[in-house]
């Protein structure tokens, strides 16, 4: 999918439009899986984070109801740990949404909600990392994550 945005700051594309790639693939350039992470308008009312959710997209599909195409992906929830950003870093910090059995929440969103690409980073804590750990096992192993707002002008711009 090709997320299309407003980015006010950068008017090199047109009018400020610039365009990115999130990906839900079973295999990346021969490689592991790539499940990529996404802003999701949930409150166009509220600011920034406040009006958005985190959510990590499994699968993208359409289907059609009466003549008419939906785009859709299935996507995994993330929850905001708080109601403020972390006071050290002043990135929001989400978790992983799952049900009583532990298993992830997933549901099916319409494309319209989603905003742009997110960029977590694993809360790491005091522990040594796995030796092992590659970076399509990244979003399954961490309790919560960092939304990172440095990744880019265009991730702080729209959501802080």
């Amino acid at each position: 999918m090709v997320a299309t945005y407003y980015a006010p700051s950068d008017l090199s594309g047109v009018g400020g439009m610039h365009r990115e790639r999130i990906r839900a693939v079973p295999t990346w350039r021969n490689g592991p899986v790539r499940y990529d992470c996404m802003y999701i308008s949930t409150d166009p009312e509220a600011e920034g984070m406040r009006g958005l959710d985190i959510a990590r997209v499994r699968l993208f599909f359409e289907f059609s109801f009466l003549g008419i195409k939906y785009p859709c992906a299935l996507i995994q929830w993330f929850s905001h740990v708080t109601s403020e950003p972390d006071e050290d870093t002043g990135m929001w910090i989400v978790q992983p949404d799952r049900d009583p059995s532990g298993l992830p929440i997933r549901e099916i969103i319409h494309l319209d909600t989603i905003e742009r690409a997110a960029h977590l980073i694993g809360v790491y804590g005091d522990a040594f990392l796995p030796h092992d750990l590659t970076f399509d096992r990244s979003l399954d192993i961490f309790r919560t994550y960092y939304v990172n707002k440095y990744i880019d002008h265009h991730a702080y711009e729209i959501t802080y």
